[in-house]
């Protein structure tokens, strides 16, 4: 039996089992290009943390939704006027 005919038999079986080819085009984590998008898209993000009181929020409403599960609390309010009562 030939490579051709054994990929043949193998792609049919994997067609009787309800699958299908896909193919997929992912980034060449290799390429100069990625490695300079990546550094670009690192220096944002920590730019980003200097620079907003973003992850402030994030942490102050994940410290009271804990308080929530640990069932010290039963209402949470978020900044910008939004509430969750549990």
């Amino acid at each position: 039996m030939s490579v051709r005919e054994r990929v043949s038999d193998h792609r049919k079986r994997l067609r009787m089992q309800g699958l299908r080819p896909i193919q997929i085009w992912v980034p060449d984590v290799r390429s100069a290009a990625f490695a300079d998008e990546a550094r670009r898209q690192s220096l944002a993000v920590a730019m980003a943390d200097a620079q907003s009181d973003d992850q402030d929020f994030v942490e102050a409403v994940s410290t009271q939704i804990d308080k929530v599960t640990t069932g010290t609390s039963s209402h949470i309010a978020l900044n910008h006027g939004a509430s969750w009562t549990r």
